[in-house]
């Protein structure tokens, strides 16, 4: 029963980040914002899809597992560092990689402190919410396939913001 709750939280949570991206995106391009990385998208859609199918499929391969506790709380931590990164971006958060023409990458909140706070949570998202009920398997092929995923997506953004 936790699980299921669990599941449907986390598909309700990744669909209100689509929401707020989609809204997003709306102002961004009528500011003149351009597009960036369109190439590498639908594989982030593809990778972060199949990691909540996997975490299903590995809860009921392996007969269902108990909760950790103790990884439950890192992803409640998580989320609020994830709030306070989307809230500090504002209308500039978006799941694609857009730049409004003059615009100057956002130097509040997490982006004092170190360069790409968003992709740290992501990082860590996919790490810890498998563990949370010791889903072993998708935590790590998940955190390699995200490693590879953002290798390619940090350097589109690099060269975006390095303009």
């Amino acid at each position: 029963m936790y699980f299921i709750i669990f599941i449907l939280f986390l598909i309700i949570q990744r669909l209100t980040e689509l929401y707020i991206s989609k809204r997003n995106e709306k102002w961004l391009l009528s500011q003149g914002a351009i597009e960036y990385g369109r190439e590498h998208y639908p594989y982030i859609v593809a990778l972060h899809t199949l990691f909540i199918v996997s975490l299903m499929v590995e809860y009921y391969l392996t007969g269902g597992q108990t909760i950790s506790y103790i990884a439950l709380s890192l992803f409640i931590l998580l989320l609020a560092f994830k709030y306070w990164v989307l809230s500090s971006l504002g209308t500039y958060w978006n799941t694609r990689i857009y730049r409004v023409p003059g615009a100057i990458a956002v130097k509040k909140g997490p982006y004092k402190l170190f360069k790409h706070p968003n992709y740290v949570d992501v990082v860590c998202e996919i790490a810890i919410i498998p563990l949370v009920f010791h889903l072993y398997y998708t935590a790590i092929i998940f955190s390699v396939l995200n490693a590879i995923m953002l290798s390619v997506r940090i350097r589109v953004e690099n060269k975006v913001w390095s303009k």
